[in-house]
């Protein structure tokens, strides 16, 4: 059975909009992140609502960021949105997470169908601020989902999915088919879970140095981490011995803990 359809407003391609009305694939997304009744959830780019009504029913409170102002009004109009729906039209790219969870009450779960046109910016952001949330539940386009959970040594595996590895527990949960959609996209989508670790999976001297370290070897991928590694502007032999490393490594094949040993090596250079 599906959400009805009428009167929403048309999706907008220039914003990555595709909706998703299937309740039985609604509701599952809402069971695996563990939503409870009285949980307080983030939801990003709600569109017409079909994933913030499955939350509402689950009996969350659900903080709904949207940026297209058509929605904000259709969202605001629907009859199934109860006092426990709140419709912050603003750029999910600009929200301080920390703030809004703690006037949500903390204990915060996101749960949203990322644009996939912004999914990587969104991702990077989310996980700066994770400790507004205790998961993230997102959909996003197969490929990034498979790249979060891409274990080291395999050509998807790429920056957010090392720096997801070092912060979270990531657990891919389901495909989801290009006709699920209106409009079907041209890729097939993938569900996936992260919870927020309470700390880092190695103990970690600098999460800004972590971030660059990541950047600057997976900006070169195809290079030894000798040479990827001198964009960070350090001495790289004695940073390679601080984190235990030979030199002749790639990016894609360093485990998330082999990576917090490069940065603690150059937040200890510095």
């Amino acid at each position: 059975m599906s959400l009805p359809a009428a009167a929403i407003p048309s999706p907008k391609k220039s914003l990555g909009q595709h909706f998703l009305f299937d309740r039985r694939l609604l509701a599952r997304i809402v069971e695996e992140a563990g939503v409870e009744a009285g949980q307080a959830v983030i939801e990003i780019g709600p569109g017409p609502g079909g994933l913030t009504r499955a939350l509402l029913e689950a009996g969350a409170r659900v903080w709904a960021v949207e940026a297209d102002a058509r929605m904000v009004a259709h969202l605001e109009g629907q009859a199934w949105a109860t006092p426990d729906l709140h419709v912050l039209a603003c750029d999910a790219l600009e929200v301080d997470y920390p703030a809004l969870a703690a006037a949500a009450g903390g204990e915060v779960r996101l749960v949203a169908n990322l644009p996939y046109n912004l999914s990587g910016p969104l991702l990077a952001r989310l996980l700066e601020q994770r400790r507004a949330f205790v998961s993230l539940t997102v959909m996003l386009q197969r490929e990034v989902a498979e790249r979060l959970a891409a274990p080291p040594g395999t050509r998807v595996r790429g920056r957010l999915g090392v720096m997801a590895q070092c912060f979270c527990a990531v657990r891919p949960l389901f495909r989801v088919p290009p006709g699920a959609f209106r409009p079907p996209p041209k890729v097939e989508s993938a569900v996936v879970r992260l919870d927020v670790l309470a700390a880092p999976v190695a103990p970690l001297e600098d999460e800004g140095t972590l971030w660059e370290a990541v950047r600057v070897g997976f900006g070169q991928r195809r290079k030894m981490l000798r040479n990827a590694l001198a964009g960070l502007g350090l001495p790289v032999e004695p940073l390679l011995a601080l984190a235990g490393l030979t030199g002749t490594e790639r990016a894609e094949e360093l485990t998330a803990e082999a990576w917090i040993a490069v940065a603690n090596g150059a937040a200890r250079l510095r």
